[in-house]
């Protein structure tokens, strides 16, 4: 059971959050990315960049990826994906993509890019905040519990 990120997008204080963890748990932390990321020298934690272009690194985590590993991304295809590789996914906001709720978030996502599209100014995400973190936290939590147990 490892933690792969997708780590192009990923905001520095959910890195922060998951190196803490690693360094605290043990567990395997990779981070993929197009672009050089700095991480802790710690030998569960793991950087590997890949070449740019369009889901080269969503394309290296669904390649790597193995039963109940945990991938961190906001990409909906990208947590699809991996769920059907028998993967957990989680929002650096903590929301839990499962194989109960995926096929809903890639729907809501494909009108959300139609009503997108339509319109010219979009404003984005919301900025994260400590409800977000919080809850990412409690969500990685329970996995690393869950991960100890079966490693018991």
């Amino acid at each position: 059971m490892k933690i792969w990120v997708d780590a192009d997008a990923c905001p520095v204080v959910i890195k922060e959050i998951l190196f803490r963890a690693a360094e605290r748990t043990g567990v395997e932390l990779t981070l993929i990315a197009n672009h050089p990321i700095k991480v802790p020298s710690l030998k569960q934690i793991n950087f590997l960049q890949v070449m740019s272009g369009f889901d080269v690194a969503d394309n290296e985590i669904i390649a790597r990826v193995s039963d109940n590993d945990l991938i961190i991304t906001s990409d909906i295809p990208l947590a699809a994906e991996v769920i059907e590789k028998g993967c957990l996914a989680l929002s650096p906001r903590g929301e839990l993509f499962t194989k109960h709720n995926i096929k809903v978030k890639l729907n809501m996502r494909d009108f959300m890019d139609m009503m997108r599209s339509s319109v010219q100014e979009s404003g984005g995400p919301a900025a994260m905040n400590n409800n977000d973190r919080k809850s990412f936290a409690d969500q990685l939590d329970r996995w690393l519990a869950k991960r100890a147990k079966n490693l018991s």
